[in-house]
């Protein structure tokens, strides 16, 4: 097995399962830790968008910083800032600060915005036929951290004086952790960055299957959080418990690293397009099921297969972003895929309650399938320019 076989692939799970455990922690405990510091109740996520605007702020410089010096100085990088911003946050609800609970959050934005590289990273450690499963594999540290995060946060959460304090002194473990990981990475040889900058960039999208790639997987990324956000406020809104909520979005957070145990083999084996084409398919049938009732099983079904269709959608995306563009351009399409999912995301994010209470639950994923339609087609169009190519290279 790969996983085993490798000893950078190994160490970039590792990496991933810390991040996630960061995550994890963060998602149950950024928003009420906000509700008791802000000074008005409109300020309670206050936090959690610096922590996107830290992701922005960062994504790019952190490509551009890995295509110069490394891997193994950005990742490292981007875990110091996990590891800094957690133990400033800490220090916030040790003081009563809201003012620097929220600085904590902009830099643990830095951390996600490097852990969106480890995937890449993969892709670099292995032959080109197991690109797929490198990126798999990594993906599939967010599986073991579904499984241990949520247990430390409720373990670590009275650990000091302050109540939820002691949650964010074990991120910055988590974080310590990853950075003393990512220390042991073999570095390979970095090509040259292209000059050019964004002109660069713009070139890059001209390109269908780099078109295909970013687009495509900013799609499924924005609809997942999209739908994700909004499913425990519309089954609190259909009378659901909050236990049965955190039961849905348990099968979703599965649903998101279980297929990673056979999508990369899948990428391998059948080619980046097909598996991108399953994982629309996915997301259009969680959408149908979400439309087709409002019952417990519906929401369940639905979102293990938004999580499923994120999951294929991603996995083929990384590695048809690898397919299309040379190695000195690798930082500039890199920031251009993860800044496209943090955009999205960050969009999606803040959308997702208002639309939610605007236009409700059924019209929100009805939107999805139009949407879907965009990434098939570009799918499509990037399949017909190849083979339009073939024909004239035939000629």
């Amino acid at each position: 097995m790969l996983l085993v076989r490798n000893a950078s692939v190994r160490l970039l799970f590792a990496g991933q399962a810390l991040y996630w455990g960061c995550s994890i922690i963060g998602i149950t405990l950024t928003s009420i830790a906000g509700a008791r510091l802000a000074p008005w109740p409109a300020l309670a996520t206050l936090p959690l968008a610096l922590l996107v605007l830290g992701y922005l702020l960062s994504v790019q410089p952190l490509s551009l910083y890995m295509q110069r010096r490394g891997r193994r100085a950005g990742l490292q990088a981007g875990a110091l800032c996990g590891a800094a911003g957690a133990l400033v946050s800490m220090a916030g609800l040790q003081w009563g600060s809201f003012a620097i609970f929220c600085v904590g959050a902009l830099a643990v934005g830095a951390y996600q915005a490097s852990s969106g590289y480890y995937a890449y990273a993969a892709l670099e450690a292995v032959d080109p036929a197991q690109k797929g499963r490198a990126a798999a594999c990594v993906v599939a540290g967010g599986l073991c951290a579904a499984v241990f995060a949520p247990p430390l946060a409720l373990w670590s959460r009275n650990l000091l004086a302050a109540p939820l304090a002691g949650a964010y002194l074990a991120m910055a473990a988590l974080a310590a952790l990853g950075w003393l990981a990512m220390a042991r990475l073999r570095e390979g040889v970095a090509p040259r960055p292209a000059a050019g900058g964004w002109a660069v960039a713009r070139t890059m999208l001209a390109r269908p299957g780099l078109r295909a790639a970013v687009v495509m997987t900013a799609i499924g990324h924005g609809l997942m959080i999209l739908v994700m956000n909004a499913t425990p406020l519309a089954m609190e809104v259909c009378g659901f418990s909050a236990a049965s909520a955190a039961r849905v979005i348990q099968w979703h957070v599965i649903g998101m690293f279980l297929p990673a145990l056979f999508s990369g083999l899948l990428v391998d084996r059948v080619g980046s397009r097909p598996v991108a084409a399953a994982g629309t398919l996915c997301l259009a049938a969680s959408a149908c099921v979400a439309l087709s009732g409002a019952a417990f099983t519906e929401f369940l079904a639905s979102s293990f297969l938004l999580g499923t269709g994120w999951n294929l959608m991603v996995i083929a995306g990384t590695t048809l972003l690898a397919e299309s563009h040379a190695p000195e351009e690798r930082g500039q399409a890199q920031a251009l895929m993860q800044l496209a999912n943090g955009s999205v995301a960050a969009a999606m994010s803040f959308a997702s309650g208002a639309l939610l209470a605007g236009v409700g639950w059924t019209a929100i994923n009805a939107v999805a399938l139009p949407l879907l339609a965009v990434a098939a087609g570009l799918l499509f169009m990037r399949r017909r320019t190849r083979l339009v190519s073939s024909s004239q290279n035939g000629l």
